[in-house]
């Protein structure tokens, strides 16, 4: 139920949509936990998506997390593997992220990009989004509006 209350982030159906036509692939990779991540990622069309697993036993959630878990560097490590799955260099990689255990991940990819973080994150980044919705990171590419998949 809480699932399908998650609101998008503003830009995220149109970046996806956009980056997968253009033939790259794209991954969700969350901290937080599978149940969410995964519905969201499957509406917007990731070719992944990364996140923790909750344990169950006999149909109930136990309380613990499958391993591995999603931390900071498994975020990188995430960016790392898949970049390797997919034949690019991590160089050429996009990564964006809000949080504190996002600077792994964008420090290791090629344009890390922290979106509409809280200034010690944003500082920490290399490239930072504060302003514009998430078609900001096909924008900071290059893409004109008419190259941008849109509804």
């Amino acid at each position: 139920e809480a699932a399908g209350r998650i609101r998008l982030v503003p830009g995220a159906r149109e970046l996806v949509a956009t980056m997968r036509r253009r033939g790259a692939a794209t991954a969700l990779v969350s901290g937080g936990f599978a149940v969410f991540a995964e519905p969201v990622g499957a509406s917007l069309g990731f070719d992944r998506v990364i996140a923790n697993h909750l344990d169950r036993r006999h149909g109930k959630i136990t309380g613990t997390v499958q391993r591995p878990i999603v931390t900071r560097e498994g975020k990188r490590d995430a960016l790392l593997a898949l970049a390797a799955e997919f034949g690019v260099a991590p160089a050429e990689t996009i990564a964006v992220g809000d949080g504190a255990n996002d600077l792994p991940m964008l420090a290791a990819a090629g344009i890390g990009i922290a979106f509409r973080a809280k200034p010690a994150i944003a500082g920490a980044a290399r490239w930072r989004l504060d302003y514009a919705d998430l078609t900001g990171v096909l924008y900071a590419q290059g893409y004109r509006k008419d190259e941008i998949v849109f509804g």
